[in-house]
């Protein structure tokens, strides 16, 4: 996983990112808010940033308020990350947008990443246009090739199917068997 850390004292970006690449992933280091926010807005920024709350140029607070107002169907989990620890601080830093709050305390720190390295591996999500025939209902994959839907869904998500009778189509299928009132309902456009 790419990971920014904005972090203007030294001593700590090196540990935090020596950490982080030990574990196996892809570090962006800034040294101030300006930088953070620049890498933030770029089209393969990355999935997480842990902000210092106080660094120069622009403060992590700005830098969250600036990254949330962004038009992405992505936006990144931010992890703020001060020594400021008092009940105030926190509110202000959550509703600046972060998502998560930590004193520096490499730890911690450590064990958050790890649990939202392995949330962010079970998505996987389908994005962009998906060209789908208005006939038979087949859609296109990146080789040209038509495929059923719950062929494309399964090669490209992580959903699995399970086969089933919609009611209209049990009443056309099979008209002796269908039982009125029985069923599920169904949505009618």
């Amino acid at each position: 996983m790419r990971i920014l850390i904005a972090e203007d004292d030294c001593t700590t970006r090196t540990v935090l990112a020596g950490m982080l690449k030990k574990s196996g992933h892809e570090v962006v280091e800034t040294i101030n808010g300006a930088a953070a926010w620049d890498a933030l807005q770029q089209p393969d920024a990355p999935a997480l940033a842990i902000l210092d709350w106080m660094m120069p140029e622009m403060d992590g607070p700005e830098v969250i308020r600036r990254v949330r107002a962004l038009q992405t169907n992505r936006p990144p989990h931010i992890i703020m990350l001060t020594i400021r620890g008092e009940k105030a601080d926190i509110i202000a830093g959550l509703e600046a947008g972060a998502n998560d709050y930590l004193a520096k305390m490499q730890d911690s720190l450590a064990s958050k990443v790890e649990e939202l390295r392995q949330a962010l591996d079970q998505i996987k999500t389908l994005r962009g246009i998906v060209p789908i025939c208005v006939s038979c209902k087949k859609i296109r994959d990146d080789q040209g090739y038509w495929n059923q839907v719950e062929v494309y869904v399964r090669d490209h998500t992580e959903a699995e199917f399970s086969h089933s009778l919609c009611q209209e189509c049990m009443k056309k299928l099979y008209p002796g068997r269908c039982i009125p009132g029985k069923g599920r309902k169904t949505h009618e456009p």
